[in-house]
């Protein structure tokens, strides 16, 4: 079939808007609220989810409860060979604020030489010294004198409001083992630090919440909620619009632009059942071919977790929902339940050798098991070590051309061929054990390990191995599938322009070149910046 046949474009009479932006994500809400501080133009925003008034959205310490709910696509991956053949849990936001209406808050923009990667594979305008600018615009960060940080920006970042007494004694464990305190969201963080997090007075600040409720107010923004994008339409090589239901099939035209924001899953799904990636992927589920793009749904990385969970004593946060801290949380917005639950981390290395740390120690003040799915068993504290800098990729595949079916999702975790990946993890986790057999972590714990189980009476090497089969879990922070780049291979330009085609251009975690020794939250709403400016510059 001819190409421009394909995803018959909106009849005339179709709603028109200059910009379509899929997706009310980090970077999509970022993006659609930019866009329309100019009151000449008109935005459609189209979110597959429901608004953001569910209850545990807004507590911080409940955000686990909303997995699996209808506020997450809830996703699962294909077996890992190497973790044991299981299935690994992938919760995504789906709602306004995307993730970060369902994440743990926690705002970490990682190392500045991540970001110089960038800039040597996307251009200059992607580097470090090129993106701090919007890291100081979009942060207000309570408390700090960094120049290098933001302090009247939309995005508000707080200490924790009420961290619990572990949380001071795992920082003090990390000092005696001869590791050092490090301010936040530097260039090299190496260290340990008390969590920031985006909250406001207790309560979760999601980009929803910084972005689009001051957005609202402004006539030239339509946001529609329950409305899922089936397929972004073309005249001929040029994107026009999409299609999308929201009760009952619906067409919407783009008179400037289409920008998908759905992040690394949906977003390489939706430019696959549009007609753009891998000619033969497409021919094999009856798709036409609007633009050959073989890297669409690859370059898939993500931050693998495992780690240790040992009894503890009392002021964990398995009497969260107690009434008592209930109550003080609805009158004073205080106690367990502002916890963002991962309230501390550090950055290490393996090897004192390495130019970067290679690992991530994370301390939750709970037993947080079965990938937040159920609840704590006890009392219990946690500590993981999270894979930075992974050289294991995998790909986003279509499962079949329904659009409303969801993805094959295929990490392939610690599957390079060298095994560095589940080395590094290994040392990783040795960190961890170290950590927990500290004098400062004395008091707070209790005989026995709630993860692995039964873990006391086994070697140490055997108890890592099991942690990792058994019970490792994404960190959340899955990239790279819409690369971007300055070759021809990669699936978006440094303008973040979809190659092969016009007026359609990605903008969230999917165009990452190369995962961040970081969160993924901070620099996606970098991404939805300058992606606006990027639209804006382009007129």
């Amino acid at each position: 079939m001819n190409p421009s046949a394909i995803g018959t474009a909106p009849a005339d009479s179709a709603e028109s808007f200059d910009y379509v932006v899929v997706g009310a994500g980090s970077a999509g809400a970022a993006l659609a609220a930019k866009l329309t501080e100019d009151p000449a133009v008109s935005v459609l925003l189209l979110e597959a989810g429901r608004p953001d008034n569910k209850l545990e959205i807004h507590i911080p310490a409940a955000f686990s409860a909303l997995f699996r709910s209808a506020a997450d696509w809830n996703y699962d991956t294909a077996p890992q060979a190497e973790l044991n053949h299981r299935q690994v849990y992938w919760p995504r936001g789906k709602t306004l604020g995307g993730s970060s209406s369902i994440n743990a808050m926690m705002w970490i923009r990682g190392f500045a030489a991540d970001y110089r990667a960038w800039g040597q594979a996307a251009g200059a305008e992607w580097s470090w010294e090129a993106l701090l600018p919007y890291f100081r615009r979009i942060e207000n960060i309570a408390g700090s004198s960094d120049p290098d940080h933001g302090h009247a920006g939309p995005m508000i970042v707080e200490p924790q409001r009420s961290p619990r007494a572990h949380t001071a004694a795992f920082l003090n464990a990390a000092a005696e083992l001869g590791y050092p305190m490090a301010p936040q969201n530097t260039e090299a963080p190496l260290g340990f630090s008390e969590t920031l997090v985006n909250q406001h007075r207790g309560s979760r600040f999601s980009v929803a919440d910084a972005y689009l409720k001051p957005a609202k107010r402004r006539g030239n923004l339509t946001i529609r909620t329950d409305a899922q994008v089936s397929k972004v339409l073309f005249e001929g090589r040029r994107a026009v619009g999409v299609a999308y239901r929201q009760h009952g099939p619906r067409t919407a035209r783009a008179r400037r632009e289409v920008i998908l924001s759905g992040g690394s899953v949906n977003t390489p799904q939706l430019l696959m059942l549009s007609g753009i990636g891998a000619s033969e992927q497409l021919r094999r589920h009856g798709i036409d071919v609007v633009a050959n793009s073989p890297e669409v749904g690859k370059n898939l990385y993500d931050h693998l977790l495992s780690g240790l969970i040992k009894n503890a004593v009392g002021d964990t946060l398995f009497t969260a929902k107690k009434p008592r801290q209930l109550a003080d949380y609805l009158l004073r917005k205080q106690g367990m339940l502002t916890s963002n639950v991962a309230e501390a981390y550090g950055f290490v290395k393996t090897d004192p050798g390495l130019a970067f740390p290679d690992i991530e120690i994370i301390f939750a003040p709970v037993a947080f098991v079965g990938e937040g799915l159920v609840p704590p068993p006890a009392h219990g504290l946690t500590i993981g070590a999270i894979l930075l800098q992974p050289e294991s990729s995998g790909s986003v595949e279509l499962a079949s051309a329904d659009p409303f079916a969801k993805p094959n999702i295929d990490p392939r975790y610690l599957s390079d061929p060298a095994g560095k990946d589940r080395a590094t993890l290994t040392a990783g986790i040795r960190i961890c054990h170290a950590l927990l057999h500290t004098k400062a972590l004395d008091g707070s714990l209790s005989e026995g390990y709630l993860m692995p189980e039964n873990a006391d009476r086994l070697p140490v090497p055997e108890l890592i191995q099991l942690a990792i089969d058994q019970h490792a879990q994404t960190l959340y922070h899955p990239i790279g599938t819409a690369r971007m780049g300055t070759d021809p291979g990669s699936v978006v330009d440094p303008q973040l322009r979809v190659r092969g085609v016009a007026g359609l251009r990605v903008a969230d975690a999917s165009v990452m070149p190369n995962i961040i020794r970081g969160h993924t939250n901070a620099p996606s709403v970098v991404i939805g910046e300058k992606a606006a400016e990027l639209l804006i510059a382009a007129g």
